[in-house]
């Protein structure tokens, strides 16, 4: 059954797939105005906590946080100290780390929280956004605009229901990601066999 004119048959399924990608790359060629990309941000964020030998401290609410907890995973293969906000293993944080964190829709008050006490011990804080204008912005060292669709955005059309309330945002993080683990190794001199020697080996 098709879902408000898209093709729903297995035979379009690689025309939906391609039609996702194709907005998610499109969150990659909109215009970014005077503002660094959000991969060399990052990138730059990452490999200057790893230089300073400081750790990664990731938080995220609902999908955003998966994404980021994607990346916590794929930093710990690189050898890096990398931990989730929230999780009972957790290390105090302090002025040599840094805390990745995002925001969409340009705030959420639990991420505003987490930002405003890791920068008050002094550590540096990167946020991530769609809305690089919003309140969690203020409490950032450095800000990765990330021009995507969020769950701020309501109208309900074909288009956004392919890539529902934040879909876009979320995807395009995922992506970001995966160019963000293969720089910051490229950099690390960190090789595939290296990376995944550090893979756990308790599943």
């Amino acid at each position: 059954m098709a879902a408000r004119g898209i093709p729903s048959s297995s035979s379009s399924m690689a025309e939906m797939a391609s039609h996702i990608c194709d907005k998610i790359r499109s969150v990659f060629t909109a215009s970014a105005g005077d503002r660094p990309s959000a991969l060399d941000v990052v990138v730059d964020e990452i490999s200057a906590a790893a230089a300073r030998k400081g750790r990664v401290f990731v938080h995220g609410v609902g999908r955003e946080g998966l994404m980021l907890k994607a990346l916590c995973m794929r930093l710990a293969h690189l050898g890096l100290g990398a931990h989730v906000v929230g999780d009972v293993t957790t290390p105090p944080i302090a002025p040599p780390d840094l805390l990745v964190a995002s925001a969409g829709p340009g705030g959420f008050a639990t991420v505003e929280a987490v930002c405003g006490v890791a920068g008050a011990v002094g550590a540096r804080v990167l946020l991530l956004t769609a809305r690089p204008e919003g309140p969690a912005a203020r409490l950032a060292s450095a800000v990765a605009f990330v021009p995507a669709r969020t769950m701020a955005e309501t109208a309900e059309t074909a288009e956004s229901l392919l890539l529902p309330m934040g879909s876009a945002y979320e995807g395009a993080l995922f992506v970001l990601f995966e160019m963000v683990v293969f720089t910051v190794a490229d950099l690390l001199g960190e090789t595939p066999a290296s990376i995944a020697a550090r893979h756990t080996n308790l599943e």
